[in-house]
Order: structure tokens, then C-alpha cells, then sequence
């Protein structure tokens, strides 16, 4: 989410989707006169469904790679191949990896291929080496644990990532940037390639979460489920890591509760399954009864209607969080850190606050600035959420994306897109360069 906000739950939408034959073979459909679309991810790539059915109703012929549960794509009428990788650093699995991705360009033998999520997209211009004719799509969604973290490993693998990010550079056909401080970052790094592309987000797909709003729940109802009573109640949907600022949140919380105790806080999303960065069963017990840990959930809409603020305190080098936009989607006031991707959608003090990553005495202080004035929260919720209508819709994503493929397929890229619309490369300099 990551990645996204939310980066491994079925949210429980509800969609319509046009069947396709799974039983094609790839031979079959290459002779179609539909352009092949390989769409590659990780466990999470559920998420990208809606996207992938409008992308078919622009005329894609899709076939979905991941590592999560195909089911989900079943539903959909979506093929999909199965693609299992380490997200946690092993040269050894990375490279099998690659050489995995690579039997399935070559057995799928698509017109284009995009990859999304840290690894996948590393891989993707790698392994499209050993499959040429495919035009392959890099999508750079944050920089990940790498640029998030001091540590000392994420230090020494820096100076790795830039390298093979150089080496995929040269075969990517274009990079998708979800942010332009990520694009800034690949272009003085001499890395962007030979297309930096300029599309924000990934897309949220409006009537499907309206849909989903409701069909879910109603707020009744889950505080009964939850035992909230009439409590006001702050939530926050992401994974239970120390990079997604769970710390700084707890620490929040716990200076709220010195004030007002009757606040709940409401952390949804995995843990057991985030590996060393998780936060500890012991250190959300600590904060017993006022923070309650649900787990992942597919009723996440009805959730953030039921919050009182919804507080984003990551600390993570992602993209656009998809939460983010479900959040304004859902009328609730917004906190989120300064970090690239949240600031790429809350402007402070129009449609929601920012405060600094790390910071839980001033994220504790916004707080309490939303409980208090309902008005003003309101109002910037209020914009929030005309902001995600306008600007990162699904439907206009999915357009910007469409307008690149077909650029792709028609044109050799000679300039950067900014939006989906070509821009000239600036004058004298490569477009790797600028």
C-alpha cells in the first residue's frame, strides 16, 4: 500500500464485471486484436481489480500476476498466473524470482507488461530482457523500506537499489511515478529511463466504495460489534509496522487518553504477517482499553464512516496511499504525516492536517484540534473528498494509464508524460537525465 495504505485485505466491494474466457492459451489471445496487458503485483494485487476491469473496458485484454489469492480474479473473470516472491531482502529468492517472471513473459508473450510494489518492479524491466517485443511498464509506488528507515542495513542497500533500478532503466519502455518527489529522486539519480511518466495514485474507484458504503454495516452496529458505545473514535487502516508510525501513534493515543479517556483508537490492518518491523501483541496490550487492534478487515468503508479522525502516521517512503482516498471518500477528518504521498493529497489546513513524521506530541495535538472543532473538520473533510473526486478518481487513473499504452504501441517515447498527455523532453538532455 504498499505499497498502499492497506496493503492485504479484501475491502469486501461489491463490482459487476465482464467475464473472460480463462481457458484461452496465450497463443490464442495473442492473435487477438486486443492488446495483451500483464499485469504484475504482489499479495495485495486484489486491490488492483477494479483498475484492471476498466483497463478491459478500454479495450486491454488483461492477465493478472501475483502472489496473493487468485480467487478474488476468478470473480472477476480475470486470468491470472501465480507469482511467488520474498519481500524481505534475499538475493537468492530474487533472483529465482526473476527467472520466474521471465518463463511467464515468455509463455504470455503480452504487448505490455506493468509491474507495481517495490520488488515487482525491479524485476519487471529484468526479467523482460530474456522477452523482447514486450514493452515493459515499471511503476514506482514510494521508495519502500529503503528510504524510510537509518538503519544500517537500509543504508548499505541504497547504493544497491539506484544500481539496479540503472539496469532496469535501460530496458523499462517507460516508469510510471506516483509522486513527483520519486520522480525528482530517479531523474537527479540519472535512473528515470528513457519515459518518466507523471500519473498520481493509483486510482480509487468511487462508486465501487459508495457501493460498498452502502452495503456494509451501519455504525450501530459495529459499535456494538467493537463494544465503543458512544466513545469518539480515531482509526487508522495500514499495516502494524513501525515504519507505518504505529509507535508515534500509540504514543498519540496515550497522551489523548490523559485528557480525554473516553477516546478510542481503532488500528486495522495485519501484523503477524509483517516480519520483523511488526509492532508487538505486548505494545498495543500496554495501551489497553482505549486502543483496540481489530486486525484486517473487508469493511473498511463502514469502518471510516464510523471514525470520529482518521490519523495516517506513516513514516514510509510510499506512494499515494489508497486509504488516504477512501478516507476523504468517506467524509472523516483527516491527520496525516508531511510525508511525499499523504502530502500529495492533504494540503494543511484546506482538506485535512499534516504534521511532521515522528512527532506524536503534535500528532496528539491535531487530534484533539478535530475533536474539538467538528465545523472546521468537516469542512476540510468535506474538501478532501471533492479533491479525490476531481483529481484521483479510478476512472481518470485508468485514462491517464490507457493514453500511455496506446503512446507506447504507437509511438517510440521520445519525452515525458505528464498525466497521460505527452510534454517534449527538455531541450539538449536526455529524458533519462532531466
Amino acid at each position: 500500500m504498499l505499497n498502499s495504505g492497506f496493503d492485504s485485505d479484501d475491502r469486501g466491494h461489491r463490482f459487476q464485471f465482464r467475464s473472460e474466457d480463462p481457458n484461452e492459451t496465450p497463443g490464442e489471445q495473442r492473435d487477438s486484436p486486443q492488446p495483451h496487458l500483464l499485469y504484475i503485483g504482489g499479495e495485495d494485487h486484489n486491490l488492483r481489480i477494479p483498475a484492471m476491469c476498466a483497463l478491459r473496458d478500454h479495450g486491454f485484454r488483461i492477465t493478472a500476476v501475483g502472489s496473493g489469492d487468485p480467487a478474488p480474479f476468478a470473480r472477476a473473470g480475470i486470468r491470472y498466473r501465480d507469482f511467488q516472491f520474498n519481500r524481505f531482502v534475499n538475493p537468492r529468492a530474487d533472483l529465482a524470482a526473476i527467472k520466474s517472471l521471465a518463463k511467464i513473459l515468455i509463455e504470455e508473450r503480452p504487448d505490455l507488461a506493468q509491474s507495481f510494489d517495490t520488488k515487482p518492479s525491479i524485476y519487471l524491466p529484468l526479467a523482460a530482457r530474456r522477452a523482447p517485443g514486450v514493452l515493459a511498464i515499471r511503476t514506482i509506488n514510494g521508495r519502500a523500506f529503503l528510504y524510510s528507515s537509518r538503519s544500517v542495513l537500509a543504508l548499505t542497500l541504497r547504493p544497491v537499489y539506484r544500481a539496479l533500478h540503472k539496469l532496469a532503466a535501460r530496458t523499462a519502455a517507460a516508469t510510471v511515478f506516483e509522486i513527483s518527489d520519486d520522480r525528482a529522486f530517479f531523474e537527479r539519480h540519472g535512473i528515470a529511463g528513457k519515459m518518466p511518466v507523471l500519473i498520481r495514485g493509483a486510482g480509487v474507484d468511487v462508486d465501487g466504495f459508495e457501493q460498498a458504503l452502502a452495503s456494509g454495516p451501519s455504525p450501530d452496529q459495529l459499535r456494538r460489534e467493537l463494544d465503543l458505545g458512544d466513545a469518539e473514535v480515531v482509526i487508522t487502516v495500514t499495516r502494524m509496522t513501525r515504519q507505518k508510525g504505529i509507535p508515534a501513534l500509540l504514543d498519540a493515543a496515550a497522551r489523548v487518553h490523559q485528557v480525554r479517556p473516553d477516546v478510542r483508537f481503532l488500528l486495522v490492518g495485519p501484523r503477524e504477517s509483517e516480519g520483523p518491523l511488526a509492532i508487538t501483541q505486548a505494545e498495543i496490550n500496554r495501551h489497553a482499553p482505549y486502543v483496540k487492534a481489530i486486525g484486517s478487515r473487508s469493511d473498511i468503508p463502514a469502518l471510516l464512516r464510523l471514525a470520529d479522525v482518521f490519523a495516517f502516521p506513516t513514516e514510509y517512503r510510499e506512494g499515494v496511499p489508497r486509504v488516504l482516498l477512501e478516507a476523504a471518500l468517506a467524509g472523516v477528518p483527516i491527520v496525516t504525516t508531511t510525508m511525499p504521498g499523504c502530502a500529495e493529497v492533504i494540503r494543511d489546513g484546506w482538506n485535512g492536517l499534516l504534521v511532521p513524521p515522528g512527532a506524536p506530541g503534535e500528532l496528539a495535538a491535531k487530534i484533539f484540534y478535530l475533536l474539538a472543532d467538528r465545523e472546521k473538520g468537516r469542512a476540510m473533510a468535506a474538501r478532501a473528498g471533492e479533491d479525490v473526486r476531481r483529481e484521483f478518481s479510478l476512472s481518470t487513473v485508468v485514462a491517464h494509464h490507457a493514453a500511455l499504452y496506446r503512446n507506447l504501441m504507437d509511438h517510440p517515447p521520445q519525452g515525458r508524460l505528464e498525466n497521460g498527455k505527452l510534454a517534449p523532453a527538455a531541450e539538449g538532455a536526455t529524458c533519462g537525465a532531466l
